[in-house]
């Protein structure tokens, strides 16, 4: 991995020198735009609409129009703000960690200590795991001041970026406003379908079948010569009832929980007479 920034993380008296690494990775398969009729690619260029020239990124500021004027940012403007200039990630609070809403949450990043001694990174670490609180920091990443939420990972500092309080959109649906009334029996079956489905979650489980299926519908192009119907494997089976609307709830209700509890019996079956076997063999 490459460090993305390089600074201290401050709080109080304490300095932590640390470099930052992005926690995670893009894996979707990379496509780009051409000419239907040829294949050609398709290009951008950046024009400038008083004289139809195509200026070069290095000639191209920033602005901001209100409207009726402009005003010009060169990046020697941008690079003299003083937060810019910072080089520090300062804590600005310990929260209970619970308090921190993961609707805010944002990109994560990972904090490594930048110094002969991790001393006062370990220390930092078993304090938050200890307090159980999340750090609230601040810090200028891109030409940008950020809030952040830095918690513990195992054994690594994990800077979690977060979403300013008026970025966050209120939710409101009339639909919400109307009386509803769930029964007893309702949220027994609910109740019981949930538990039917309960499991630890492990991520490693899941995979992005879109990517997965994007990959192989290009590797039977290349393979063919461009020439592949498709319609058998990616068809419109199932998308007849998709989105549907419920009217039976309870007879939803029960159904998936026969289902559930089928499938798993189904599972038990299955695996029982393997469990029989090696009981005889002993």
């Amino acid at each position: 991995m490459r460090a993305i920034w390089k600074g201290a993380l401050t709080f109080g008296l304490v300095n932590v020198p640390v470099k930052v690494y992005s926690a995670i990775e893009d894996h979707d398969v990379p496509l780009h735009q051409v000419h239907a009729a040829d294949g050609g690619r398709i290009r951008y260029q950046r024009v400038c609409e008083l004289d139809g020239e195509v200026v070069p990124y290095a000639d191209i500021d920033k602005a901001y129009d209100d409207g009726e004027r402009t005003v010009v940012l060169t990046a020697e403007d941008l690079a003299a703000l003083p937060s810019e200039r910072s080089r520090e990630i300062e804590v600005v609070e310990f929260v209970p960690s619970d308090q921190i809403d993961l609707l805010t949450l944002d990109r994560p990043y990972y904090l490594e200590p930048d110094s002969s001694s991790p001393k006062a990174y370990v220390l930092l670490r078993q304090t938050l795991e200890r307090t159980d609180r999340t750090a609230v920091v601040r810090f200028s990443l891109r030409q940008k001041t950020r809030l952040a939420a830095l918690r513990v990972r195992g054994d690594v500092l994990v800077l979690q970026t977060l979403l300013w309080a008026d970025e966050v959109r209120q939710a409101s649906f009339a639909a919400l406003d109307e009386p509803v009334k769930i029964s007893d029996k309702e949220l027994e079956l609910s109740a019981s379908l949930v538990e039917s489905f309960s499991a630890d979650f492990d991520p490693g489980q899941f995979v992005d079948e879109y990517q997965q299926e994007l990959r192989t519908l290009i590797d039977a192009k290349l393979e063919k010569g461009d020439a592949l119907d498709t319609s058998e494997t990616f068809g419109e089976k199932g998308e007849k009832d998709a989105g549907g609307e419920v009217i039976d709830l309870m007879a939803a209700l029960k159904a998936s929980v026969e289902r559930s509890r089928a499938a798993r019996a189904e599972k038990e079956k299955v695996a029982s007479p393997k469990k029989g076997k090696a009981t005889k063999a002993s």
